[in-house]
């Protein structure tokens, strides 16, 4: 084949397009949570504003969005701080105690395609995977490991992400931790100085 300059210009046109097909195919399969809107956590080491992909988690999202608008949140510490890994709150008072009640468990919806990037926000649960409840999780790493279908068949629900004060977030993260004593037995990963959510509630658009 002759090399001349409407081949070469014809060439790299070529190129580029199959190279713009190649990123749109990579956006849509790594695409992270898309913000519908914003929940605000002003937490005692700064704020964090969630953003929440209604969209993909449409149940797990309404069900959050509850908890913040009843004020559930407000007064509840980050109880489980693991470096490297995450930092989960939403469901224990400063004393150790279970804040009560809590709503219907939502079902699970970690089949939606979002991962447990880090930042992103996800659902707390027990074996059972329609057992989540308050409790919520910020990846402070990669966590492929909660990703549907891991770690048991079911994964874990991500619907948000963290739009600003991930900063804030790897302070949490950084923070001494140790064993708790409470009425239902010792846990571990407990700040020792409690990281509380002061207030939580829905940024207006």
């Amino acid at each position: 084949m002759k090399f001349t300059r409407k081949n070469v210009m014809i060439a790299v046109v070529l190129f580029l397009f199959s190279g713009s097909i190649l990123m749109s195919v990579a956006d849509i399969l790594f695409k992270g949570p898309e913000v519908s809107e914003i929940a605000v956590l002003e937490t005692s080491l700064g704020m964090i504003e969630v953003g929440l992909d209604r969209a993909k988690a449409p149940k797990t999202v309404e069900n959050f969005v509850a908890y913040v608008e009843q004020g559930f949140y407000d007064g509840l510490v980050f109880h489980r701080v693991m470096a490297g890994f995450v930092v989960q709150g939403g469901g224990f008072q400063p004393d150790g105690t279970w804040k009560s009640p809590t709503r219907d468990p939502v079902e699970t919806e970690a089949k939606n395609g979002l991962k447990n990037l880090k930042g992103t926000v996800a659902m707390a649960r027990s074996s059972n995977p329609d057992s989540a409840t308050s409790q919520f999780y910020i990846n402070t790493v990669d966590n492929p490991s909660l990703d549907y279908p891991n770690p048991d068949g079911y994964g874990y629900t991500v619907f948000g992400k963290v739009v600003k004060g991930m900063d804030v977030v790897d302070v949490i993260e950084a923070s001494q931790t140790g064993s708790k004593g409470t009425p239902y037995g010792a846990m571990e990963d407990w700040p020792v100085e409690n990281v509380v959510i002061v207030r939580a509630y829905m940024k207006e658009s």
